[in-house]
């Protein structure tokens, strides 16, 4: 099992440039690649802001805060990936989009490097199949936001080799990370329980059970969780969140994982949540785009 010396990371968005961040944190080399530069730019400010609280809170010296910059390189080209030894894609959550990436991953990429993806619900070894080397494909999800959570969910899929998962494992520990393992099932074990909670909460509002903020004042209080789910939908994204629960209704087959209507009409109205200013709740300014804008 040689040393992961070098990372690349596909998608500028707020998972792709936390993972980065950590990686850069942790003395890996990283590639941040987005198709638009203007993502890279916020990419470069966000990781500045989240390095500058961990200098302010004694987490970090700024001598170190200097050095994760000193690791961080952001390109627009993909072929800048030739030299990583591990790839780690974080893009939207389309089954399509990331087989094609993983196509010019696949061929880009060094013959000894190993493909992941940090999708959060997408059939590992269908993305695998779209690749001459689903050996060396594997599931890393990490969870939102990546700098300060610590567990990373691993996927092996159908013929993901031991020194994959091996190597996958013991990068996941140098990033000061957690790690659980997955089969290989649609949502994992994460999204697998969170979305449909999530999903009911809709529901719950959806059928006048209770309002939005006695729904979420009730999880909070009543179960200890840290946000309420219709928080938390707008933080990870409506669109995210319906997208997950649609493929576990595909996937599973099964009418419980599928999504409330009221979910699907916020999607379609465009209520994304907080990256848009506007989902379950209103916010008083609309943060800047966290969506990678990577596209093929």
């Amino acid at each position: 099992m040689s040393e992961v010396k070098i990372i690349g990371v596909v998608g500028g968005g707020q998972m792709g440039s936390g993972i980065a961040q950590v990686a850069a944190m942790h003395g890996v080399d990283v590639v941040l690649h987005d198709l638009d530069q203007r993502a890279l730019s916020i990419a470069s400010s966000s990781i500045s802001s989240s390095i500058d609280r961990f200098v302010s809170k004694g987490v970090l010296s700024k001598a170190a805060g200097v050095e994760v910059f000193k690791r961080l390189r952001f390109t627009t080209n993909l072929e800048d990936f030739h030299a990583a030894d591990f790839i780690i894609e974080a893009i939207v959550e389309s089954e399509d989009v990331k087989k094609s990436l993983f196509v010019k991953l696949d061929k880009i990429a060094k013959s000894s490097a190993i493909l992941a993806s940090n999708t959060s619900s997408i059939s590992i070894t269908r993305i695998a199949s779209s690749t001459t080397r689903p050996r060396q494909v594997i599931g890393m999800h990490f969870m939102n936001p990546p700098p300060l959570k610590k567990l990373i969910e691993i996927i092996r899929g159908a013929d993901t080799s031991d020194e994959t998962f091996a190597t996958t494992k013991a990068l996941s520990e140098r990033l000061g990370k957690v790690v659980i393992t997955s089969q290989d099932y649609s949502g994992f074990i994460v999204n697998r329980i969170l979305m449909p909670m999530i999903n009911e909460a809709f529901f719950t509002l959806y059928t006048g059970v209770g309002t939005k903020e006695d729904i979420d004042r009730g999880m909070k209080l009543g179960t200890s969780h840290p946000l309420g789910p219709l928080e938390l939908a707008d933080f990870i994204g409506l669109d995210v969140c319906l997208s997950i629960m649609r493929v576990l209704h595909a996937g599973l087959g099964d009418n419980k994982y599928a999504p409330c209507p009221l979910l699907v009409q916020y999607v379609d109205a465009g209520r994304l949540g907080r990256k848009r200013g506007i989902g379950v709740y209103k916010y008083s300014e609309e943060p800047k785009s966290t969506k990678s804008s990577s596209r093929l």
